[in-house]
């Protein structure tokens, strides 16, 4: 093999190599939020710390004082905000052949504990998401599980899930026995809803399922998380069918919730208002036009004014009111639209007048969406996965019915949604109906933990998910086959599947060198190759891509410059050498192309611990406006 120097290449003595290394962490919230604090108050930062009392008086009068106020605090919230602190390590592992369509579709699955996912979201998808759908756990009882220890959470998530070495361990649960009932469900909640809030884009949208267990607590936690002026409404569905012929107290709770919050702009698309029952058989100059009742809402005692009767100009024939409703206006309005020939008189006898109410006088074609949602039931959803799957593999799945009501609230053609509460994937299959409904390229993102299920055929619930998509996609495929698409194209179907496990990389573990002297060799020594011996370059390849800023769709495409393999990604903009060693020849043949790449990266021991070569690269690419790192 050709020795990875150039022989005309020199460095100067007193020339040091630089850290060009990329982080392998995911983002650091409190870092980001330090360095915009900054931006905007300078004048409050004391020797790189924030001076409170200086950012008091920046402040003013926005400074609460008082030591009572109002706000949402339970047992464990610190806790729960040092989770969202703490960076993760972990990584996104491709899983090809658990996947559809994996070179051409812009869906996401990803099989794993959803706090951790989320943290190695942040820094690719951070405002790209349009819309997110969750149905997390009620708090009913045992119908939670999640693990729950913070200080090592990718590490305790693939012990409990037999990943690792240590399995078996049961998951943490939250029975209503425990003295924690409520708090344990906040602490749950809150990272992951305020993390979930990075990834959306301005005029975003939230729908969060829930019940009556803690739809007071979920009110206040997204008003933390969200602001209470980004509310924008609670959803009432009407969620059983029949009622309960055995409730527990004599009342048959019929309904769910359904809670909406916007970003900053965030707010529903509305319904659009039926205009089928506009017409103009008169041929009314004003154009189409459609008849409205006349009668109003209130009595004689409430409203004596609206009680009258009215007399038809050319036969002189008198029509009353019925008592208990009046009519809708006073009698000079009433004059006024019968002179503008707005009242249809009735043809028969015992009618009443009707106004006509014209198309163009409309403010708006859109109505808003209605905060009571009737006609999906839960059995709906357990019909959608009887039909597909001849069994019932899940309990209670939320109808996707429902969720493309949602998604026509939130989502406009090429936006994303996400569920990391993903369950059966009834999101998905709504995405994929509604694409194939009406042409659109909509995407999602689901995310689910492998929790056991007892089904020797599913052995978790993400593997139900997976296979539910499957199937709706095989169904939509045959659709097409047989020339019966519903009403447009095929939209984006497949999806690809990633997997969360611990990185490809040696982390170096300062903790761990603190307690033993002898550590450090150790240390050194492993971290002389500190790509793990069992990955493949394609796991090696996404954790790049993820850490680098780009998304888990990509376009990756295998590319040859001077006999070494390369990857260029979305159209060149980045390079991903992992050729060991790197040949000088190839990142310059690499700086060559045409358009120039923005970044290069590439694996820091293909460089064989030659310092020169490596800082003559950062050189050349600086002059050359290229960011090189290395990992």
């Amino acid at each position: 093999m050709d020795s990875p120097l150039d022989p005309g290449v020199t460095i100067s003595e007193t020339t040091t190599a630089r850290n060009v290394k990329m982080r392998l962490e995911s983002s650091g919230i409190v870092t980001e939020r330090v360095s915009a604090l900054k931006e905007i108050f300078p004048e409050v930062f004391t020797e790189g710390k924030v001076d409170f009392e200086k950012l008091r008086l920046a402040l003013g009068d926005h400074v609460e004082t008082g030591r009572e106020r109002y706000g949402l605090t339970w047992a464990g919230k610190a806790d729960a905000m040092r989770a969202v602190q703490i960076p993760s390590t972990a990584t996104l592992v491709p899983v090809r052949g658990e996947s559809v369509d994996w070179d051409t579709t812009q869906n996401v699955f990803i099989e794993g504990e959803n706090l951790e996912v989320l943290k190695l979201l942040q820094k690719s998808y951070c405002g790209k998401v349009k819309m997110i759908y969750i149905d997390p756990p009620y708090n009913t009882g045992n119908d939670f599980i999640y693990p729950d220890d913070f200080k090592d959470s990718i590490g305790n998530y693939l012990r409990l899930t037999g990943q690792a070495s240590v399995g078996g361990q049961r998951l943490t649960t939250n029975p209503e026995t425990a003295g924690r009932y409520h708090s344990n469900w906040l602490s749950m909640m809150y990272p992951r809803l305020f993390l979930a809030k990075n990834l959306l884009n301005n005029e975003g949208v939230i729908f969060v399922s829930i019940d009556d267990h803690e739809v007071e607590n979920l009110r206040c936690l997204m008003d933390e998380a969200f602001g209470e002026e980004n509310f924008i409404g609670l959803i009432v569905w009407r969620a059983r069918n029949f009622a309960d012929a055995r409730p527990m107290r004599g009342l048959s709770v019929d309904h769910e919730y359904v809670m909406v919050y916007g970003r900053h702009l965030g707010r529903l698309t509305g319904k659009r208002r039926d205009e089928s029952k506009y017409d103009n058989p008169d041929g009314d100059p004003r154009g189409p036009w459609t008849s409205c009742s006349l009668l109003g809402k209130a009595t004689r005692e409430q409203r004596p004014n609206l009680h009258y009767d009215v007399v038809r100009p050319d036969t002189a024939e008198a029509f009353s009111c019925p008592p208990e409703t009046g009519w809708i206006c006073r009698p000079e309005t009433f004059q006024k639209k019968a002179e503008e020939g707005r009242i249809l008189w009735p043809r028969k006898a015992g009618g009443r007048p009707r106004e006509k109410v014209f198309l163009f006088e409309l403010q708006s074609g859109v109505l808003g969406f209605p905060s009571v949602v009737d006609g999906i039931f839960t059995s709906d959803g357990t019909a959608e996965m009887r039909t597909l799957f001849s069994d019932q593999v899940f309990p209670f799945p939320k109808p996707s019915l429902l969720i493309r009501d949602l998604l026509l609230q939130g989502l406009d053609a090429g936006d994303t949604v996400l569920d990391f509460f993903a369950g059966s994937g009834p999101t998905a299959q709504a995405v994929l109906d509604l694409n194939a409904r009406d042409g659109g390229d909509r995407r999602f993102i689901l995310v689910q933990m492998p929790e056991p299920t007892a089904r020797p055929d599913y052995e978790t619930i993400s593997r139900i998910a997976r296979e539910r998509i499957r199937r709706v996609i095989g169904g939509l495929d045959q659709q097409d086959a047989e020339q019966l698409p519903l009403d447009g194209g095929s939209g984006v179907r497949g999806f690809r599947t990633f997997r969360l496990t611990h990185s490809n990389f040696k982390i170096w573990n300062a903790d761990y060198l603190a307690s033993n002297e002898s550590a450090v060799a150790e240390q050194l020594r492993l971290h002389t190759d500190h790509v793990l011996p069992d990955r493949s370059q394609d796991d090696i390849l996404f954790e790049i891509l993820l850490k680098a800023g780009y998304p888990l769709t990509a376009r990756v495409e295998p590319i040859t410059l001077e006999s070494q393999t390369v990857f260029a990604i979305s159209d060149g903009n980045l390079i991903i050498c992992l050729e060991s060693p790197i040949r000088i020849e190839t990142l310059r043949a690499a700086m060559a192309r045409d358009p120039k790449p923005v970044q290069v990266i590439c694996l820091d021991h293909a460089f064989q611990g030659n310092d020169q070569l490596k800082t003559n690269i950062l050189l050349e690419m600086e002059a050359q406006n290229i960011q090189f790192r290395t990992v």
